[in-house]
């Protein structure tokens, strides 16, 4: 008699959303060039060249990547799609090097950008 195997997949635990209580809204922006690899959950905030980069201590946050990944090492700026509101996993989020995601709670608020660490 044979054997019958079926493979269901697995659950990934990490989510990146983590509630509906806010709608997940998105729209475009320019990303900036030569920033690298940048994934999914990349907040960005605006430069004066009214590009869009990966957010550090010294910038404000205003969206968070939606597409899962982008390398941004060309010469050209990209149209990406951003996340402009939302309730998204914090550890799905990301900063530059050196600053922490928790450091932009308040202006990610403001804009109707949440997170959960409980989730």
């Amino acid at each position: 008699m044979s054997e019958i195997k079926t493979d269901f997949g697995s659950i990934d635990n990490q989510s990146f959303f983590a509630g509906t209580e806010v709608s997940a809204l998105t729209t475009s922006v320019k990303l900036a060039s030569g920033q690298g690899v940048l994934r999914k959950g990349a907040l960005l905030g605006k430069a004066a060249d009214d590009t869009y980069k990966l957010v550090d201590a010294t910038a404000k946050a205003s969206f968070v990547l939606a597409a899962e990944t982008i390398d941004t090492d060309n010469d050209s700026e990209l149209d990406v799609v951003v996340y402009k509101t939302g309730i998204f996993n914090y550890s799905a989020l990301y900063v530059a090097e050196g600053d922490e995601v928790s450091a932009h709670k308040d202006e990610l608020r403001q804009l109707n950008i949440h997170y959960r660490t409980d989730y």
